[in-house]
């Protein structure tokens, strides 16, 4: 197998046009690869400058989880911080985990967090949304996003070799009058449901709005742990 490592976008577009398997960190294929056999031609985007930055704002692909620190939101780094194993943050990617997982740990912050990938084809980068990305497996640069009024992050035990354990995500974002809404995500098995809702008026009316959503189906437990983390994400920003 030859492993390409462009250092621009037009390299990596040279690399996609001849047929660069994306690897990421590699975690998620390597066993595949062994037991059906290597591509002849990947290619990694570590040595990508667009994809390798770790911003208040913004958030490579490439960037290895372990380095997902202070700089990024609360609910991003904590995120991370609870994928695997020391060892597969070590190798695991930001764009492996989103793109290429099946759990995709990432995926609940960056909702929360209203994040725009940048997506890279032969021709062009351009921003989308995050369900394109996920429903036509794009090859990602980064995230961008606008810092939140706070952010926060649970994820619940399980039993290994078990379901997926609950992830429940949230944001407060103002918007440009001042008001304030309440983003959450919630992974539940395996699917992932997001929404967003006014929360000036406290925790309790934003958490009756949530039962009036996708939110209100979810299980009686899931839902005691979303009430649990509106309102102390909320008691957080009292008097702010």
């Amino acid at each position: 197998m030859l492993l390409r490592l462009p250092t621009s976008v037009s390299e990596a577009q040279e690399c996609m046009a001849e047929g660069a398997v994306p690897i990421g960190g590699a975690t998620l294929v390597w066993a595949t690869w062994q037991r059906d056999g290597f591509p002849e031609l990947a290619m990694s985007l570590r040595d990508l400058p667009q994809a390798t930055v770790v911003e208040p704002e913004a958030l490579g692909s490439a960037v290895l989880l372990h380095r997902i620190d202070d700089r990024v939101p609360e609910v991003l780094r904590r995120a991370a911080g609870t994928v695997g194993t020391g060892a597969v943050r070590r190798t695991a990617t930001v764009g492996g985990n989103l793109v290429g997982s099946s759990l995709r740990c990432l995926l609940p912050a960056a909702l929360v967090l209203d994040a725009r990938p940048t997506v890279l084809e032969p021709d062009r980068a351009y921003e989308t949304d995050l369900s394109e990305v996920l429903a036509k497996r794009h090859l990602l640069l980064g995230l961008r996003w606008r810092t939140p009024l706070a952010s926060a992050y649970r994820k619940e035990p399980a039993e290994p070799g078990g379901a997926p354990p609950l992830v429940v995500a949230t944001a407060v974002h103002a918007d440009d009058e001042g008001r304030r809404r309440l983003r959450v995500a919630v992974r539940d098995g395996y699917e992932v449901l997001s929404e967003t809702v006014p929360c000036d008026e406290g925790a309790e009316a934003a958490f009756g709005l949530l039962e009036r959503t996708d939110a209100g189906a979810l299980p009686a437990g899931a839902r005691d742990v979303v009430r649990e983390q509106v309102a102390g994400i909320l008691d957080s920003l009292a008097g702010r």
